[in-house]
């Protein structure tokens, strides 16, 4: 099997979304699409006022949005009717097809807010499909353990575990993994998959080539291959993603992202008109 090494390091950029929420691009930014990711960002912080605007409703179409909270409480609400408060350790995975409009705001007036979106895309064939909303309780999520690593399994498979995340184009891959210091994570991807691991704390190495020091807060690329390992250098904390390309050209506006620029227009065109939600 050929190695997974580290094809990229990447610092995330500041930015801010929604009404005024502070977070860290990478995706998006830097690298601007990595097929079929089209955003990711990272929330953290502990200062109300960087997070209380939230993210007012707002329209989406041709992608899918995956919330992870890793702390603090968000209220979800979507023209589908969807609702839901997301505590520490949920996610909701969003598949906005035809057209959606949502909002997530936070449930909380003070203490610590920390989590990700990510955005996936999809495919031309199911861009226009029906939107669906699947909200993924913590609790009912399988956690692989032994004495070394725990892993918190999203979407995929590990070693007996899989994330209830299932039956997806993509086949994606969504791990949150913590390695005790000194210790390796060892799993095989798809060779055909593009992967990333996001490093949320600690120190780690990936591979067996040399590279520059990551430590906490950190996009890395991965090269294509099947034998991942990553050996923490302290005790660590990261995601590893991983999905099949799409391999389609992209058109973005703005909450939009479908194949050609008309298709974005269209979109805008349905949204003002009051035909965007099908």
């Amino acid at each position: 099997m050929k190695n997974v090494e580290v094809s990229k390091i990447i610092d995330p950029t500041p930015a801010s979304d929604g009404a005024g929420v502070k977070l860290k691009r990478s995706i998006g930014v830097e690298p601007d699409y990595f097929d079929p990711f089209l955003m990711l960002d990272e929330f953290g912080s502990g200062n109300k006022d960087d997070y209380i605007g939230g993210f007012p409703p707002h329209p989406h179409r041709g992608i899918e949005t995956v919330t992870y909270m890793l702390q603090g409480e968000f209220e979800h609400q979507d023209s589908t009717g969807a609702k839901g408060r997301m505590t520490s350790g949920d996610v909701q995975w969003m598949k906005t097809g035809s057209g959606i409009i949502h909002s997530e705001m936070p449930v909380m007036s003070e203490g610590r807010l920390h989590g990700f979106q990510l955005w996936i895309n999809m495919p031309a064939k199911l861009k226009m499909s029906k939107p669906d909303y699947i909200y993924i309780d913590s609790k009912k999520m399988e956690i692989y353990k032994d004495d070394y690593k725990q892993v918190k399994i999203i979407a995929g498979k590990f070693e007996n575990s899989e994330g209830p995340v299932k039956k997806h184009n993509l086949k994606p891959i969504y791990f949150d993994v913590e390695l005790k210091k000194g210790k390796k994570f060892n799993f095989q991807l798809p060779s055909a998959h593009n992967s990333f691991i996001y490093l949320i704390n600690g120190e780690i190495k990936i591979g067996e080539q040399t590279h520059d020091k990551v430590k906490d807060s950190t996009l890395i690329l991965l090269t294509k291959g099947e034998k991942l390992s990553v050996s923490s250098l302290t005790k660590a904390k990261f995601l590893l993603i991983s999905g099949k390309p799409i391999g389609e050209k992209i058109a973005r506006g703005g909450p939009f992202v479908m194949n050609t620029k008309s298709e974005i227009l269209q979109a805008v065109q349905d949204y003002h008109n009051g035909t965007f939600v099908k």
